[in-house]
């Protein structure tokens, strides 16, 4: 087994991001792969103008590549921002604004996956009320995935980077997931296995694989320490995703890592090219 083996896409909001973003697609398809993934592109804005929309749909389309993931509506991000699910008042009205518009666009390009950051914690804010607007939020986004035959992502992040952020173990993102499952009797909600965050944070991750492998709907790699390509940290991600294939986890692994000081067409020189389609 081994890279080889494996099906991945590119985050094309933490690579390629040296271009503009209707650029990003063709020059992921130029680099030799065939599925992408996406942040919220608009951070400053859930609901976009159609014509917007309609440019980045096209652009995936004439490049040839497949949307395979898509964040719901998170604030700032990158910035300050983890999500806006959780936070009361206009972020969260944000995130329920997004949420059609959202699965609308991933339903247009064939998208099934969809990732809703939980949001960080609120100074002064009963962590309680959070919470339950969280699974009030999630719920939705849940039957609007559902509606779209798409999953509902819930991602773990990292304690160092994210301090507020309430979800930085895959227990603690996986006791989320199946409060959304219960909630709602669809079973779309999954884990968002981020090997990256996981080992920011120390987690046994073999471990983790073992024990949750089963609900994970998707996969996304950085190299640590730095978050760049593998192979320019220390963790084992050739090993990890070949014990994820024998766990039963066929889906998506996203590269979600920083290209370093070289443009994001030189950053994928651990993968051979013609590794990079999707088979």
């Amino acid at each position: 087994m081994g890279f080889a083996d494996q099906r991945f896409n590119v985050n094309l909001s933490i690579l390629f991001t040296e271009l503009p973003l209707l650029e990003r697609p063709a020059a992921a398809a130029a680099a030799g792969f065939t599925a992408v993934e996406l942040w919220w592109p608009w951070i400053d804005s859930p609901t976009p103008e159609r014509s917007e929309l309609d440019a980045l749909g096209k652009a995936i389309e004439d490049a040839g590549v497949r949307l395979t993931g898509l964040n719901f509506y998170a604030g700032r991000l990158p910035g300050p921002d983890r999500g806006a699910l959780s936070v009361p008042g206009e972020e969260s009205e944000r995130f329920r604004a997004n949420v059609e518009v959202a699965a609308d666009f991933a339903r247009s390009l064939g998208c099934t996956a969809l990732n809703a950051l939980y949001g960080n914690r609120v100074e002064g804010v009963d962590p309680a009320e959070q919470d339950a607007l969280a699974l009030e939020n999630l719920a939705l986004a849940a039957r609007a995935a559902d509606r779209i035959g798409a999953i509902l992502l819930i991602e773990a992040l990292n304690r160092p980077e994210s301090p507020l952020y309430p979800l930085v173990s895959a227990p603690a993102a996986v006791g989320i997931v199946d409060q959304v499952n219960q909630a709602t009797g669809l079973g779309n909600a999954r884990f968002l296995m981020d090997l990256y965050h996981l080992s920011m944070n120390g987690e046994d991750l073999p471990s983790v694989i073992e024990r949750y492998a089963a609900k994970t709907g998707h996969v996304q790699i950085a190299d640590n320490p730095g978050r760049g390509a593998p192979g320019t940290g220390s963790l084992p991600l050739e090993d990890l995703l070949d014990r994820l294939r024998k766990a039963g986890y066929d889906g998506w692994v996203g590269l979600e890592y920083k290209p370093g000081d070289r443009p994001s067409a030189q950053a994928f020189d651990w993968l051979p090219r013609e590794a990079r389609a999707a088979r």
